[in-house]
């Protein structure tokens, strides 16, 4: 027969498995739930169609302030300002809201500077920050660009690599091979996203006839929410 201690030490026991099952429950909900986040998607609207980008987790600053942006409507209303064949969009400046036809943009933004998170290179599609060329390379506040880019081939990529004194892993050399992009800019400019679908659309505005400081001669706005 079972005595008191028996008893005992079965409830013991018993209480020490379910302590243990539903720990390991927790540690499978955690591992999952980290597994499953994905990173923040964003989609950029106009008229000429959507973009949609994601924001790189490896860029926290920059994607924190992006998604700030996106939240308290900053973007919308905005022009994408300049645009250049075979190179990039850009937009995010928000005196272009209501700027006339004339106005010079491209000098706008929040009253502060991101540090800079300097890594992913300019492939086709990549979404960076712009910067009034300060030696410690922080980002603009709010303005954005989207590369287009070119063609690359070995030679000016090794060529980059010299003057820049950076070293392209494998992967990296040739994405650039095979997709394009402007090395020119790497390790100057923070890469905080990619286009992950919408690249026609960037393409063609990128063909836009453009006027002085290559602003679009008709105004181009956006506005972005962000997506899951």
């Amino acid at each position: 027969m079972p005595t008191q201690i028996d008893f005992l030490n079965h409830i013991n026991i018993h209480c020490l498995l379910k302590t243990r099952i539903f720990f390991l429950f927790l540690t499978i909900m955690v591992i999952g739930s980290c597994q499953d986040k994905k990173p923040q998607r964003a989609l950029i609207e106009t008229e000429l169609g959507n973009i949609t980008i994601e924001l790189f987790d490896a860029t926290p600053l920059h994607r924190d302030n992006f998604i700030k942006l996106v939240n308290e409507k900053y973007y919308d209303g905005t022009l994408f300002h300049r645009v250049i064949k075979d190179f990039m969009i850009q937009g995010g400046d928000p005196d272009s809201k209501t700027a006339s036809p004339d106005q010079i943009l491209g000098m706008g933004g929040p009253p502060y500077t991101i540090p800079a998170e300097i890594a992913a290179p300019h492939f086709k599609g990549a979404v960076a920050a712009g910067n009034d060329g300060n030696p410690q390379k922080a980002s603009s506040g709010s303005q954005f660009y989207i590369v287009t880019g070119t063609p690359q081939n070995g030679i000016t990529l090794t060529s980059f690599e010299r003057q820049k004194g950076i070293k392209y892993n494998k992967v990296q050399f040739d994405k650039y091979l095979e997709v394009g992009g402007a090395p020119q800019l790497d390790q100057d400019y923070t890469v905080f996203g990619r286009v992950i679908s919408g690249m026609e659309v960037v393409e063609k505005i990128a063909t836009l006839q453009t006027a002085e400081y290559d602003r679009p001669v008709k105004d181009l706005k956006m506005t972005i929410k962000l997506i899951k």
